[in-house]
């Protein structure tokens, strides 16, 4: 199993009680494989009894009976939620985990989505976050131990009815995480990037021709990432969680910090660069580094909500969060400064982007002209040094 591979450990979670809701397949069933690998007890809450018994059938099997159970459950109807926290606690005990991964996902422009699909989106994608939010917390509290793991989006903008309760559901893991501050409950939110399951391959069926691309380039565009892989990385999160709690997450990021590589995927490669040029540019990329690594560390000082929102609006305008970017571009240093020929999935122009964002905000949060003349010098300069990084190891024009 790809969990196996990093440095986390078979008995990381072992005796706690894991709810993976949605988990009777695709990304829910391989985090349920992998929690149930770290030792977990997994209950396999899913509305489908048919995918639900077989889910639980294939864990027990791979790890020995009783290490997972399913118990059928409707996560927008209040009494099913109830039925499933009675059932999980007077058979096993209290629960530590909660990953929010059922979902349902209309697709449509918002006009063209009917308020029966917006209604049935939020029952699914908030509602029963809430529900077991309601439900589960209070118990992690009193314990002062637990987990709580909204699961966000690819982040597009067509499928209005889901992403927009999609995003709520994650502004539901950083506003717990406020709630949670002095206690040993994390709540987060994490992304798995584009899998191959025959929803999403409808989704993109219905997508693609509305951005007026194929389904293969559509996919190419995304962050394409195994079901194992994705669910690996949500179990991942989840013994790390405490260096994530507050943020918004890919799977590659928590299995980055597992120590689990993927293999690498096939991507153009440009042309070498002359050795000055590349040397030159990995010198840039690592004044970009320390940059954003400063920028990380003051943002984390700033109060709660002021600093969940600078980090909000970086990755809101950059794409990415700042830990990914810094790893990014941390291994474009490494490539650069061996001269071997580098991805093109690092999308600095949108780095630069955000810095034109920063440019535009200072005037409103400066009066004096002094200090907002030299903020915007400053900021002026990471824009440029990034816009030249760019031109650099594409070779075109800045």
């Amino acid at each position: 199993m790809l969990i196996s591979t990093g440095n986390l450990q078979p008995g990381s979670l072992q005796g706690k009680i894991a709810v993976v809701t949605g988990a009777g397949q695709g990304i829910g069933l391989e985090a349920a494989k992998s929690l149930a690998w770290l030792g977990a007890i997994v209950m396999i809450a899913e509305v489908n009894s048919k995918t639900g018994h077989s889910a639980a059938a294939e864990i027990n099997e791979l790890f020995g009976p009783g290490r997972a159970v399913f118990i059928q459950t409707d996560i927008g109807l209040e009494e099913s939620v109830e039925h499933l926290k009675r059932t999980i606690e007077d058979a096993y005990g209290p629960v530590s985990v909660v990953i929010n991964n059922a979902t349902i996902t209309p697709i449509g422009s918002a006009p063209d989505v009917p308020i029966a699909q917006w209604d049935a989106s939020y029952r699914v994608n908030l509602r029963g976050p809430a529900l077991l939010a309601i439900s589960f917390l209070p118990g992690m509290i009193e314990r002062d131990e637990g987990v709580f793991v909204s699961v966000a989006s690819l982040g597009e903008v067509y499928p209005s009815a889901y992403e927009t309760l999609k995003r709520a559901q994650v502004r539901l893991a950083t506003t717990l995480n406020v709630e949670m501050e002095g206690k040993n409950v994390h709540c987060f939110s994490i992304n798995p990037g584009l899998v191959r399951t025959n929803r999403a391959m409808e989704c993109i069926k219905a997508l693609a021709p509305i951005y007026g691309i194929t389904i293969e380039e559509f996919i190419q565009r995304s962050d394409e990432i195994s079901a194992e892989a994705a669910g690996a990385g949500f179990a991942a999160a989840v013994v790390l969680a405490g260096q994530f709690r507050g943020q918004e997450i890919t799977s590659r990021q928590a299995l980055k910090a597992a120590g689990i590589e993927l293999s690498s995927e096939s991507a153009p490669h440009p042309e070498q660069l002359p050795s000055n040029v590349s040397k030159q540019a990995a010198e840039l990329c690592r004044g970009v580094i320390k940059t954003l690594s400063q920028q990380a560390v003051l943002w984390a000082e700033r109060p709660t909500l002021e600093s969940q929102w600078s980090f909000q609006d970086f990755k809101k305008w950059s794409g990415d969060s700042v830990e990914e970017w810094i790893q990014k571009l941390d291994q474009l240093r490494g490539r650069l400064e061996v001269n071997v020929p580098h991805h093109e999935n690092i999308h600095l122009e949108k780095l630069a982007g955000y810095y034109g964002h920063l440019r535009s905000m200072v005037g409103g949060n400066e009066s004096d002209p002094q200090r907002l003349e030299e903020k915007e010098r400053t900021i002026k300069f990471w824009q440029q040094e990034v816009e030249e990084l760019d031109a650099l190891i594409f070779q075109r024009k800045p």
